[in-house]
């Protein structure tokens, strides 16, 4: 399958990575929980050409779901991590080490820059965050040991669009990788790859599992960076259980259908609340009135379900009795699966400042009937009142 290029994403989302006749015809792989690999011969043991050696090396189900994802993303090679955050933690150090200068946006995942502060300065890795609306301008913070540069299009919590061409080809031009956490597009609304990024990350967590019952990551990696993932992964021994890889690859084969009703409700739902008068605007790229439309009408395919809202000012005890008053919005920490959400956005920032009217929250919007969503929201927010 992966040699025919003219197949659209859904079709490569249903088929890709499927080893139906390896195993008696079975539609999917089924489930591989397994450490010890056993030979039958000692030739084979001390053969390079083995394809399973140890269950942390991989198995039929992770090799599964790195190929279908890989022929999703038109990657040369895409390795699977326990959870977002675990893949974004094999992507800087397959490309960054000891006194190396990492470039990461202040948009960023939350945990990403906890992990730059602590972790990675403990291992040497200097760090500098940038404005997400810097595009080119980046040049100026490239310094002579910059590896590589982080991006996260939109922003983590506040939305902001990346011209992401326009920073890779600065990075490029200096010698420095471009990673981009691309969870909130998926590769089905933007094509990594294609616009100068040389590893493409996901929370398969949010969108591909799609269920609100799995833990997982990956990173795709272009030709140019395909043995530094390898490398930097073996050695550090991340990967994903037989279970997760099986409900990630059964989620990725509904993703586009789901994806296209998340972006539906996601829409309908930012319109309304951009009208009503306890809300001061919406932060969402797909709307003509924000600052990263243009960008994002540009490089993107289309929009998932989250998003974020500012509110008026209120006080604390109205944001509470808004978001206690809610029925369909679940409170918890995470997005991309079939229910809705919402948290309150606790937005932390180096270099560029994000000034807010009032309180910030963030909404998934989930599979939901949308006009079940809008009454819940309207009989919530009127306790803001």
């Amino acid at each position: 399958m992966s040699d025919d290029k003219s197949l659209k994403p859904e079709t490569i989302a249903a088929h890709a990575g499927r080893m139906s006749f390896e195993h008696y015809g079975v539609v999917n792989t089924p489930v591989y929980r397994a450490s010890t690999i056993l030979y039958r011969t000692l030739a084979s043991l001390e053969s390079a050409d083995v394809p399973y050696t140890y269950g942390r090396k991989g198995t039929p189900g992770s090799e599964s779901f790195e190929t279908a994802i890989n022929e999703l993303e038109g990657g040369a090679r895409t390795m699977v991590a326990p959870s977002g955050l675990g893949a974004i933690a094999v992507a800087i150090q397959a490309v960054c080490g000891a006194g190396d200068h990492l470039l990461m946006v202040d948009s960023c995942y939350h945990p990403t820059r906890l992990l730059c502060d602590r972790t990675l300065k403990r291992f040497g890795i200097e760090t500098t965050y940038y404005d997400p609306q810097i595009g080119g301008g980046i040049e100026k913070l490239m310094k002579p040991n910059t590896r590589a540069v982080f991006c996260e299009s939109p922003g983590s919590l506040t939305f902001e669009v990346q011209d992401i061409p326009a920073v890779a080809a600065v990075a490029h031009r200096h010698g420095a990788s471009v990673l981009l956490d691309n969870t909130w597009a998926t590769p089905l609304f933007f094509n990594a790859f294609a616009h100068g990024v040389d590893l493409s990350i996901q929370a398969a967590t949010k969108y591909v599992g799609g269920h609100a019952d799995v833990m997982i990551g990956y990173v795709a990696a272009n030709e140019s960076h395909r043995a530094r993932l390898e490398h930097a992964h073996h050695d550090l021994g991340l990967y994903a259980s037989g279970d997760d890889c099986y409900l990630a690859l059964r989620g990725l084969r509904t993703m586009p259908v789901r994806l296209a009703r998340h972006q539906e409700n996601g829409l309908k739902l930012a319109c309304w609340l951009s009208q009503h008068p306890a809300v001061s605007r919406v932060l969402h790229p797909a709307l003509e009135s924000d600052p990263g439309h243009a960008l994002w009408q540009r490089d993107f395919k289309g929009a998932c379900g989250l998003f974020g809202v500012v509110l008026k000012d209120i006080p604390h005890s109205r944001l509470a009795a808004f978001m206690d008053s809610l029925k369909l919005f679940g409170m918890g920490y995470s997005w991309g699966g079939y229910e809705s959400l919402i948290v309150p956005a606790k937005i932390h920032r180096t270099v560029a400042p994000f000034a807010a009217e009032g309180p910030v929250v963030r909404i998934h919007a989930g599979l939901e009937d949308p006009d079940d969503l809008i009454a819940d929201l309207e009989q919530a927010l009127a306790k803001c009142a």
